[in-house]
C-alpha cells in the first residue's frame, strides 16, 4: 500500500484509517439522505428492571451518496471489539467509490467488482497485523514446546501476559453486508448473517419481501458441506453453535479461525482455513416503481425479535413493522428508530414477564442496527406526536392506529447464485417460507391465510384488502373536520343549522297535557350510572339535578 495503489486496482492515496470517535475520510463522504438508521446498544438484564452494556457497541454502518447514478449502504456487526468493524466501515467505501466501478457496465464485472472489495479489505487489514502475529510468533518460540497454559502462566509470566496481550489484539473479526445502488440496479454482498432484505409493492398492494443475502452461519447447509468437505466434524460445531468466537462461518478478519485455526483443537483438523472472507454477491436487481424500501439490519434485530416472539416469519414480520412505522413517522430516522424501539421493548418485557424459560432466553440481547432505505413508500405527513400538539383539545379524541398491511410467504422455488466467478462456495439462501399474516393483526378473515412448509425460495409476500397507504389518511382526519368547520354557514341568528329537524317532535310534545310533559323530561334527566355511596349521618335524599 505504500506506493498508492489501492488494493482493488484505483490509483490515489489510500485513505487514512482510524478508530471510531476520531475523524475519519468517510466522513466527508454525502449522506444519503432517504435512508434512515436506528441503533440500539447490547443490554444484559436485571431482576429489578436495570440494564447494562455488556461491552462496548461494535455495530457500525454507513449511507452514502456517491453521485446521483451510485449510493452504497453497509452495516457492519463486530465480534469480540469494534477493531474489525471500524477498520471494515472506512475502509470498504475506498475500494469502491475511487473509480473501482468506472467502466463496469455488465452485472458480473459489478459484482466481480464487490468481491475485490471484500477480499482487499480483508488482505488490508491482516497485512496491518503483520508484526502482531511476528511478536505472538516470538514469544511462543520462548516457551517449551508442549507446556501448558497454567505451566507458562506460573513459570513463564512475563511471556505469557505478552502473549496474552497479543491475543487480546489479534481477536475480533465482523460481518459486512453492502448494498450498491449503480445505475439504477442494486447489488448485494455479505458475509456473516448481517440481513438484507428487498421490500416491493405489487399492482395490487401485496408486499413482496426477499432477504438478498445469505446467512453464513453452522446452520446454513452449504455452509455444512464447505466444512465438512475440510475434513471437519460437523455434528460437534452444530452441538458447539459456534467456531471460535462467533457462530460466521464467514467473516471479515478474526484470526484466530484463519490463520490461527490450528491452535483450536476442533479445527486443527481442516487441511486450510475453515472461515473465510469470500462474499456471497448477487444483483442487479432492477430498481423501479415497483420497488417499496430496503431494509438492512444486524443480526441483533431478528434475533432478538425471534427469541422474544418464537415467530418463524421475522423477515416478514420486521418488514411489516417497517411499513406500519412508515405510514406514522415524518422521517426515515424515526421510522428505523421506531422499530428497533419497539423490538427492543418486546424483548425486555418478554424478559420480565415471561417464564423461566423465556426469561433465560431472553436475559441478553446484542447491539441492534437498522438501515432503511426508501424508494417508492410514501411517508407520513404528520408526526404522530405532532399532531395531538397542534390540535390540542380538552376533549379526548380517539386516534385509531393505521392497519399495518399483512405480509404472507409464498411458496415459491427460486434458484439465486452468486456471480463472484467460476470455483467460489458462494450458495443460495433456502429459509423455510409461510404464508402468514402480520402481527397484532384482529380480523383474519382480510387476509390470505394458509400455510405451507416448503423450504427453497427467499421471496414472501403480503396481501390485504386495505392499501397500506391508505393508513396515514386516520391521521389527517381530525385536520380536514377542523378545516370543514371553518367553512360553515350560520343563519340569520348566528347560529349553526341543524343537522336534524326536530320540528316533529316539538310539535308531538306542544300536543301532550301538562303531566305528560312533566313525565317525559323526568325520563330524559340524566341519572347517575350507580348508586350513592352513603356516610354516616348523610341525608338519604339526593339533591335536584
Amino acid at each position: 500500500m505504500s506506493n498508492g495503489r489501492l488494493a482493488n486496482g484505483a490509483l490515489g492515496p489510500a485513505p487514512r484509517l482510524i478508530m471510531q470517535g476520531q475523524q475519519s475520510w468517510t466522513d466527508d463522504l454525502p449522506v444519503c439522505h432517504v435512508s434512515g438508521v436506528g441503533l440500539s446498544t447490547n443490554q444484559i438484564y436485571r431482576e429489578d428492571g436495570n440494564r447494562r452494556e455488556e461491552h462496548e457497541c461494535e455495530d457500525r454502518n454507513f449511507h452514502f451518496r456517491h453521485d446521483s447514478n451510485c449510493y452504497l449502504y453497509g452495516v457492519f456487526d463486530g465480534h469480540n471489539g469494534s477493531r474489525v468493524a471500524d477498520f471494515a466501515a472506512q475502509r470498504m467505501p475506498a475500494e469502491l467509490l475511487l473509480g473501482q466501478l468506472q467502466n463496469k457496465t455488465t452485472d458480473a464485472e459489478i459484482n466481480e467488482a464487490l468481491r475485490q472489495a471484500f477480499m482487499a479489505v480483508e488482505n488490508v487489514y491482516f497485512e496491518s497485523t503483520d508484526g502482531l502475529i511476528a511478536a505472538k510468533t516470538m514469544a511462543q518460540d520462548e516457551l517449551p514446546a508442549g507446556i501448558s497454559s497454567y505451566e507458562a502462566c506460573s513459570q513463564y509470566p512475563e511471556v505469557y501476559n505478552k502473549l496474552q496481550q497479543l491475543e487480546q489484539q489479534l481477536q475480533g473479526g465482523t460481518t459486512a453486508t453492502l448494498v450498491l445502488i449503480y445505475n439504477n440496479k442494486l447489488y448485494v454482498a455479505n458475509v456473516g448473517d448481517s440481513r438484507a432484505l428487498l421490500v416491493k409493492t405489487a399492482q395490487d398492494g401485496v408486499l413482496t419481501v426477499m432477504q438478498l443475502s445469505n446467512d453464513h452461519t453452522i446452520d446454513d447447509t452449504v455452509e455444512q458441506e464447505r466444512l465438512a468437505s475440510l475434513g471437519l466434524d460437523v455434528e460437534k460445531l452444530k452441538t458447539l453453535k459456534t467456531i471460535g468466537n462467533s457462530n460466521c462461518t464467514r467473516c471479515i478478519g478474526d484470526y484466530h479461525v484463519k490463520g490461527g485455526y490450528r491452535d483450536i483443537d476442533y479445527l486443527s483438523g481442516a487441511y486450510k482455513e475453515p472461515v473465510i472472507a469470500d462474499p456471497f454477491v448477487e444483483g442487479g436487481f432492477p430498481v423501479d416503481d415497483s420497488c417499496a424500501f430496503l431494509i438492512i439490519m444486524s443480526d441483533g434485530l431478528y434475533h432478538s425479535l425471534t427469541e422474544a416472539t418464537h415467530t418463524d416469519r421475522v423477515n416478514a414480520d420486521i418488514a411489516m413493522m417497517v411499513a406500519t412505522e412508515f405510514s406514522m413517522q415524518t422521517t426515515l430516522n424515526g421510522v428505523a428508530q421506531a422499530v428497533v424501539d419497539k423490538v427492543v421493548r418486546i424483548h425486555h418485557d418478554t424478559y420480565m414477564t415471561g417464564n423461566p424459560q423465556q426469561k433465560h432466553l431472553c436475559q441478553k440481547r446484542d447491539d441492534i442496527t437498522l438501515l432503511v432505505r426508501q424508494f417508492k413508500y410514501p411517508l407520513s405527513t404528520h408526526s404522530p406526536t405532532g399532531l395531538l400538539n397542534y390540535h390540542g383539545s380538552p376533549t379526548p379524541l380517539y386516534q385509531p392506529q393505521p392497519r399495518p398491511p399483512a405480509l404472507h410467504i409464498p411458496s415459491h422455488n427460486a434458484s439465486f447464485s452468486s456471480s463472484s466467478g467460476e470455483g467460489t462456495t458462494d450458495s443460495p439462501k433456502t429459509p423455510t417460507n409461510q404464508y402468514l399474516t402480520g402481527p397484532g393483526s384482529t380480523n383474519n378473515s382480510q387476509y390470505l391465510h394458509t400455510e405451507s412448509t416448503m423450504s427453497g425460495g427467499r421471496t414472501q409476500t403480503s396481501s390485504s384488502t386495505e392499501d397500506s397507504t391508505q393508513s396515514s389518511g386516520e391521521v389527517r382526519m381530525f385536520a380536514s373536520r377542523r378545516q370543514r368547520e371553518s367553512q360553515m354557514q350560520l343563519d340569520e341568528e348566528g347560529k349553526i343549522k341543524p343537522y336534524v329537524d326536530f320540528s316533529e317532535f316539538y310539535s308531538a310534545f306542544d300536543q301532550m297535557s301538562e303531566d305528560q310533559q312533566a313525565t317525559l323530561l323526568s325520563d330524559l334527566r340524566p341519572r347517575s350510572m350507580y348508586d350513592p355511596i352513603q356516610e354516616e349521618g348523610e341525608s338519604l335524599s339526593m339533591p335536584e339535578m
